[in-house]
């Protein structure tokens, strides 16, 4: 991924360590990588980066996250201490889960204009 399109999605994790030029771009990937919602596994003796989870944004309390190559329909994941449910991304219509209508509308707003940053992760 292209190191500007990686830190507009706040995903600098994703850029090509190898792509680096600058101590300041290693340690903006470090970072990334450290605080970022990746693991490190290892395979046959080989260190292997991997996206676990990721938080697209917060809406009024309420965090939105997506996790990498999870069961279809494409969808997301909203929480907080009231809230725990799922929405599909073409729609915004709920999978899963309780959330009050008042709070509904907000991430069904919400989506409205930040569908694509879902689509991009």
């Amino acid at each position: 991924m292209e190191k500007k399109q990686a830190r507009e999605i706040r995903c600098f994790y994703l850029v090509n360590p190898n792509e680096l030029k600058s101590f300041d771009e290693l340690a903006e990937y470090l970072e990334s990588v450290l605080h970022g919602p990746c693991a490190i596994w290892e395979d046959n003796g080989k260190l292997i980066l991997v996206e676990i989870k990721a938080r697209v944004d917060t809406v009024h309390g309420m965090k939105i996250e997506i996790y990498p190559k999870e069961h279809t329909p494409p969808h997301f994941h909203v929480k907080s201490a009231t809230v725990n449910a799922s929405f599909r991304i073409d729609n915004c219509s709920i999978l899963d889960g309780k959330i009050s209508s008042i709070d509904y509308e907000k991430i069904r707003y919400w989506h409205q204009y930040s569908k694509s940053v879902l689509i991009e992760r």
